[in-house]
C-alpha cells in the first residue's frame, strides 16, 4: 500500500500512454545487487522509482546535469536494476526516433532510502514493460532523472512514494546491558526525509511523519525542522574561507561522496537517512555507517590515544561512559571535508556525547569539533536518530552518474 502520494504524482501517472511522448533521445557491486537476465516468469509486482532529493542541493548531488525544464517520457522493457548507493539506476531498452533501441538508465534514490520506503529490487521485473516520466540529461541522451513510473498494468507511482514496511519490534529490547551500561547496540537512522509538495507548489524535504500536514498546509515549510545535512555555523580562518569559496560541490575531486568515499564521522551519521549499526563489545564499540559502508571503532579500554596514530578518514576514537552518556574523543584524521564545502586538517579534534532517551528510544549525539587550521571557533552541532525502520545492510556504493563516471557504461 502506498502512502503520502501527491495529487501531482497521481496526475502524471494517469497521463502515461503506451506510446509515450516520443521523448528526445537524440563495478564493484556484488551480483545480488545487480539483476540482469531473461524475463522473470513471475507476474509484474507494483513498480516504482525514485531519486534522492529533488529540490535541495544537499541531497546527493542535487539535479547535477539533469535539466528540470526538459520533460521526457519513455516506454521500454526493463533490463536491469542497479540497487546501489548513492543512487540506484533503472535500466531499460526504449525505442529511439529512428526506431532503434537505446539502452536507457534512469537515476533513482539510494538503495538504502528505497528499502526504507518499502521498495525492493523484485519490484522491477526484468522483461516487464515500463513507462517512465522524468527529466532529461543535458549531455547524455541515454540518461534521465526518474520522477514517475508505471510498470505493466499496475498503477503508476512517484519516486518518493512510501510503501508499508514491516515495523521493527523493539518491545523486548533491554534498556541496559548486563554490565549496566545503556543498551545502544542495534540499527539506528534519522527519521526519513521525503519530498513533499505544499499548497505553494514548491517541493522540499520534510520528515516522513509530516508529509500529510505539509501537503495540506497545516504545517508551514518554515516550521519544518532541518535535516541537518549541511555544515554547522562556524567562523573560518582565512585559509578555511578561501578553500570553502573554491570548493566545487559537484566535483568528485573535491566532494568525497561523489567518488564513493565517506565524508566525515559527523556528516555521514545522518546524511540522506543512512541506517547505521552500533555493536557494543567487551572492550570496544563498533559503528558501521550505512551510506558508504565504512566501519569505525571506538576503543573503550584506552584512557589516552596512542602515539603515532595512523591518519584515516575515521580517525582514532577512544570512549568512556560518563554516567549514562557515552563520551567519544577522536583525533588522527587525514585531511578531508567535515561537511561540504568546509574542509578540515589533520589537526581536527572531535568530541561526541551520545545519550539515549529510554522513553522515546531516541539516540541524541552532541558534538564539538576544533581545527585551528580551518576554524577560529568551534564547530558545534547535534542530531538524533531512532531505532531504524529496516535493518542495516552494507549496500555497495557505485557512483553511476555519467557526469561523474563517464566510463561507467564500459562496465555494463
Amino acid at each position: 500500500m502506498a502512502i503520502g502520494r501527491t495529487e501531482r504524482a497521481a496526475g502524471r501517472a494517469a497521463s502515461f500512454s503506451a506510446a509515450g511522448r516520443g521523448a528526445s533521445l537524440g563495478a564493484r557491486a556484488p551480483a545480488p545487487s545487480r539483476r540482469r537476465g531473461p524475463a522473470s516468469a513471475a507476474a509484474v509486482v507494483a513498480a516504482l522509482a525514485s531519486l534522492g532529493a529533488s529540490t535541495t542541493a544537499l541531497a546527493h548531488h542535487g539535479f547535477g546535469r539533469f535539466d528540470r525544464s526538459k520533460e521526457v517520457e519513455f516506454t521500454g522493457v526493463i533490463t536491469g536494476i542497479d540497487f546501489v548507493n548513492p543512487h540506484s539506476y533503472l535500466r531499460f531498452d526504449a525505442a529511439g526516433p529512428d526506431g532503434e533501441n537505446i539502452a536507457m538508465r534512469c537515476e533513482m534514490r539510494a538503495a538504502t532510502l528505497l528499502r526504507r520506503s518499502g521498495w525492493s529490487e523484485e519490484m522491477f521485473v526484468i522483461g516487464a514493460e515500463a513507462t517512465v516520466f522524468g527529466f532529461g540529461h543535458r549531455d547524455d541522451p541515454a540518461s534521465c532523472y526518474l520522477e514517475d513510473i508505471k510498470i505493466g498494468d499496475a498503477a503508476g507511482f512517484n519516486r518518493n512514494d512510501q510503501f508499508e514496511t514491516t515495523r521493527v519490534d523493539g518491545s523486548d529490547r533491554p534498556l541496559r546491558l548486563p554490565s549496566g551500561e545503556p543498551n545502544i547496540s542495534g540499527d539506528w537512522a534519522q527519521e526519513q526525509y521525503v519530498i513533499a509538495v505544499p499548497p505553494s507548489g514548491r517541493g522540499t524535504l520534510v520528515p516522513k511523519s509530516m508529509i500529510a500536514a505539509v501537503e495540506s498546509g497545516e504545517i508551514a515549510i518554515e516550521d519544518v525542522p532541518s535535516a541537518g545535512w549541511g555544515p554547522r555555523p562556524v567562523t573560518l580562518t582565512e585559509r578555511g574561507q578561501a578553500e570553502a569559496d573554491a570548493f566545487r560541490m559537484w566535483s568528485p575531486e573535491d566532494n568525497p561522496r561523489l567518488r564513493c568515499r565517506p565524508t566525515s564521522i559527523i556528516f555521514d551519521w545522518v546524511f540522506d537517512g543512512a541506517v547505521n549499526r552500533i555493536d557494543q563489545q567487551e572492550d570496544r564499540i563498533v559503528i558501521d555507517y550505512g551510506l558508504y559502508s565504512f566501519r569505525r571503532v571506538i576503543h573503550m579500554d584506552m584512557d589516552a590515544h596512542p602515539a603515532g596514530v595512523e591518519p584515516s578518514y575515521a580517525g582514532h576514537s577512544i570512549g568512556h561512559w560518563d554516567g549514562d552518556v557515552l563520551v567519544v574523543d577522536t583525533i588522527g584524521f587525514e585531511p578531508g571535508v567535515i561537511a561540504p564545502p568546509v574542509r578540515h586538517s589533520d589537526q581536527l579534534h572531535v568530541v561526541e556525547r551520545f545519550s539515549l532517551d529510554p522513553a522515546t528510544m531516541a539516540l541524541t549525539r552532541d558534538y564539538v569539533a576544533e581545527d585551528p587550521v580551518y576554524f577560529t571557533d568551534r564547530y558545534v552541532g547535534s542530531d538524533t536518530v531512532l531505532v531504524a525502520d529496516v535493518p542495516y545492510v552494507a549496500h555497495p556504493c557505485e557512483e553511476l552518474a555519467p557526469e561523474f563516471v563517464p566510463e561507467a557504461e564500459g562496465r555494463r
